[in-house]
């Protein structure tokens, strides 16, 4: 992968070093007057005619496809046959410039597998009988007992027989709080084991691994895109001939050799070639201004064409981590107080909850008092002494398990609060719940705003999430959203993307996501867009685009653009056909020769490039 990329790039130099050279020379040759022992011009056809006739030659011998080569080999011959080397040169470098803005605009690095392969750990513990050992995880077997230390990656998937923890399914699920695990319940490979030691019944192994599944899924996905067709080669048949009957036609007519020679050298195709290639430049420049990277031509042609938008949760429409919504007393206590006591409880805490939890205790000023004993329950919450009393910080079932008192009101404040998709800690203090804190995965401020702007578009909007239904109904509710698909995997994402929006009229799909559990959805899309700044190294490699500053309200400037790039595109290649039709009839009437005519294709040229490059400079109309 490295050495083909590497010689991608050195490709690459040496075509702008080429045409560097290229312009140089012509430039010499049409400015300079004293005599030389040749033509500069010549330099142009060597270093940039070369490969054009090289191509056309093994396009006609090797696959008998007629390309746009083909009429610019034919043309650079005949200049060449009657002397005209400036007239050669200049074609030759001008179609040298229009294939490599191409060949720019198109190359796309694909190195998304190898990271999805690295989450994949290369071992597992397993218990066999009384042995425990460590061998390759492709050689676990369904029903053996798998033990997952805190901190490590799980191998395979399966059922917890023994033990709790906290797993972080973000990777996987989307998921934007870590889910508490006990026995009884599956865990999934490729997810983080963040808390306690757990020893599990494997269920799916090898190739029918969680993580193994993503993998054939991202590389079945990118198997079925296709790359952009060009435009020039799509007609360059029917160029070639309508170009070798009118130079023909006029030869026979007025037995002027040279208003047919000019006449193949205005009929190149050079506008044309830069039409596309210089449109999508100037739209990518111009993206890129607003932190989008866009990954080819065939991206923004696809991205014209885009009717739905199905945005992830976790990271996309949210921040992706967990921040306290509500601190609560249910006692005399008071707010700083309440804080205090739960930055107490949760400073020894590696629990992401209760990270969050004192990180805003310590934005409020609350400050942990010092700790005489410690202890956590895993799945369940934890308990410390601190000047000389009992304090408890968890879940409800934790509360009634330590016997505490718990107040109506407590309860039905976590009723609502849950019903909201937030996460709840209850706060205990000697022999009663005295507060409770609210966590929860907050919205983007611009989300609500985005979703209104594609809406004016006649985009539609939904969102796709690994998340529970609550959690997820809540947010889409904050962002204007009104159709939910809950509780989606990796492979369930890419589904529906495949089968259920088709089936229900939409078929053209913009996916936008930031995690790993979203690379299927990004490649299944009709185009998929990763949020950069948050999104793990495969959700960027996985998409066509990178949102690099994770700014979503420049989504709808991103669809508007893409559209205008469409209609550029469009114009252009009505210009350059009609500056075509123009030099023909004038070379055919002997108005021009081929130097002149190959200044015309300048003109064309420059009028191209000048129209793409209104692109460049298009304004945000949001």
């Amino acid at each position: 992968m490295l050495a083909m990329k590497s010689w991608i790039f050195d490709e690459e130099k040496r075509k702008i070093i080429f045409s560097s050279i290229s312009a140089l020379a012509l430039a010499v040759s049409f400015f300079g007057s004293v005599e030389r022992p040749f033509d500069p011009a010549w330099v142009a056809v060597i270093l940039c005619g070369w490969p054009i006739l090289k191509g056309a030659a093994l396009g006609l011998v090797t696959d008998f496809d007629v390309k746009a080569d083909v009429l610019v080999a034919m043309a650079l011959i005949a200049a060449i046959f009657i002397g005209e080397i400036f007239a050669a040169g200049e074609v030759a470098f001008i179609m040298s410039l229009g294939s490599l803005l191409e060949e720019r605009t198109l190359r796309k690095a694909k190195e998304g597998i190898s990271r999805l392969v690295a989450l994949s750990p290369d071992e597992a513990r397993v218990r066999r009988g009384d042995v425990e050992m460590m061998i390759p995880a492709q050689e676990v077997k369904v029903a053996d007992v798998v033990r997952v230390l805190p901190g490590e990656i799980i191998p395979v998937d399966g059922v917890i027989i023994f033990g709790q923890t906290a797993v972080d399914q973000s990777l996987m699920t989307g998921e934007s709080l870590p889910v508490d695990k006990m026995v009884g319940d599956e865990i999934y490979s490729g997810t983080l084991n963040q808390l306690g030691t757990i020893d599990f019944k494997a269920t799916k192994v090898g190739e029918d691994s969680s993580i193994q599944r993503m993998i054939r899924l991202v590389e079945a996905a990118d198997a079925a895109k296709t790359p952009i067709v060009k435009i020039v080669d799509r007609w360059a048949t029917w160029i070639v001939i309508l170009a070798l009957l009118a130079a023909l036609v006029t030869w026979s007519i007025t037995g002027e050799i040279i208003r047919a020679v000019t006449i193949l050298v205005v009929f190149c195709p050079c506008a044309l070639v830069l039409s596309t290639p210089t449109a999508i430049m100037a739209a990518i420049g111009n993206l890129t201004k607003f932190g989008f990277l866009i990954s080819s031509g065939d991206t923004l042609e696809r991205l014209a064409k885009v009717t739905l938008v199905a945005f992830d949760k976790t990271g996309t429409l949210t921040h992706g981590q967990p921040e306290v919504t509500m601190a609560l007393s249910f006692d005399d206590l008071t707010n700083i107080e309440v804080l205090t006591l739960a930055a107490t409880l949760e400073e020894r805490s590696e629990h992401p909850l209760g990270k969050a939890v004192c990180r805003y205790a310590q934005s409020q000023g609350a400050k942990p008092r010092p700790i005489e004993e410690f202890s956590v329950v895993p799945g369940r919450g934890l308990k410390i002494k601190t000047q000389g009393r009992q304090a408890f910080g968890g879940n409800l079932t934790f509360m009634e398990e330590m016997d505490l008192a718990i107040p109506n009101q407590a309860l039905e404040r976590a009723n609502l609060c849950q019903k909201a998709g937030q996460a709840v800690i209850f706060l205990g203090l000697q022999q009663k719940v005295v507060g409770l804190i609210a966590l929860a995965d907050t919205i983007r401020p611009d989300a609500l705003a985005t979703i209104e702007a594609l809406t004016r578009e006649g985009v539609k909007t939904l969102l796709l999430t690994g998340d529970h239904r609550v959690a997820a109904q809540h947010i889409a509710a904050q962002a204007g959203l009104t159709d939910v698909r809950a509780e989606l995997l990796p492979e369930d994402k890419a589904r529906v993307i495949r089968e259920d929006l088709p089936q229900e009229g939409w078929d053209k799909t913009l996916m936008v996501g930031d995690g790993l559990n979203d690379a299927p959805a990004l490649k299944t899309a009709y185009v998929g867009l990763a949020m950069g700044g948050a999104g793990s190294g495969l959700a960027v490699e996985a998409a066509d685009g990178v949102l690099v500053r994770d700014d979503i309200k420049r989504l709808p400037h991103l669809l508007r653009l893409s559209k205008k790039t469409a209609k550029t595109i469009k114009i252009n290649i009505f210009l350059s056909m009609f500056l075509n039709l123009v030099t023909v009839i004038l070379a055919a009437g002997g108005f021009m020769g081929p130097v002149i005519g190959a200044l015309a294709h300048n003109l064309g040229a420059f009028v191209i490039v000048f129209n793409s490059a209104r692109l460049l400079n298009a304004k945000d109309a949001g």
